[in-house]
């Protein structure tokens, strides 16, 4: 049975694509066919694969299969904007529906896909839904990535009340350390490991090149069983 997991954030530019990217380096390891999945992606460039986006980029080279382009990212928007926003411009409204096959096609093929959202928990897709909404409907346990900053704890908290508002599972939350200078960074690890209700997948340390290998940081035990 594939294991699908729907990675958030506490903000947008908090390290999603960075811990997606673990996650599937992690599945790797454990010998697991893995999946990248960028449902919707803005600011896409020209590139060899038509408009590409640098996340989705990420997990397709992540992804132990061999996969398409556009089975990782089926909605690639060149305008910087919110998804909703961006495919207005260009004419076309984001069907959720699309979102649903992509999954559906990898779902066939993985034993684990990991699907990044695209910035915060609540981004408008078209007029009438956010992304929430869709990973409601599909049912996807959540891995919440916490920026370990100022206002973290705060932020992750209001996450998981939401998510589970949501009817929706928190299975993991992972540690990114965005702000090496940001002060009592331990004890903000250690407020959160007793007060979100899932564990705590991995920590990752502030990186000065992002693109570095990521192995031993994220533990899957607690998910794979």
């Amino acid at each position: 049975m594939t294991l699908k997991l729907f990675v958030t954030g506490t903000d947008t530019d908090i390290g999603k694509t960075l811990a997606a990217r673990a996650l599937l380096e992690a599945g790797r390891k454990q010998g697991l066919a893995t999946a990248g999945y960028k449902p919707l992606a803005a600011g896409c460039e020209p590139g060899k694969q038509g408009l590409e986006n640098g996340d989705a980029l990420t997990l397709q080279a992540a992804s132990s299969l061999t996969l398409a382009y556009d089975q990782i990212n089926p909605y690639a928007l060149p305008e910087p904007l919110s998804p909703h926003l961006a495919a207005r411009h260009q004419g076309i409204t984001i069907d959720t529906a699309r979102l649903t096959r992509g999954l559906a096609e990898l779902d066939q093929i993985a034993d684990l896909v990991v699907v990044e959202g695209a910035g915060g928990w609540m981004v408008p897709v078209n007029d009438n839904d956010t992304l929430n909404h869709w990973v409601a409907d599909q049912q996807l346990p959540v891995v919440l990535v916490v920026g370990i900053k100022l206002g973290c704890l705060n932020h992750a908290l209001l996450s998981q009340r939401v998510i589970e508002a949501d009817g929706l599972k928190l299975v993991g939350w992972i540690a990114n350390h965005v702000d090496p200078g940001s002060a009592c960074q331990q004890e903000n690890v250690d407020y959160l490991r007793r007060h979100l209700k899932a564990p705590l997948l991995g920590r990752i340390p502030h990186l000065a090149d992002p693109n570095q290998p990521l192995d031993g940081l994220i533990d899957l035990s607690s998910l794979l069983g």
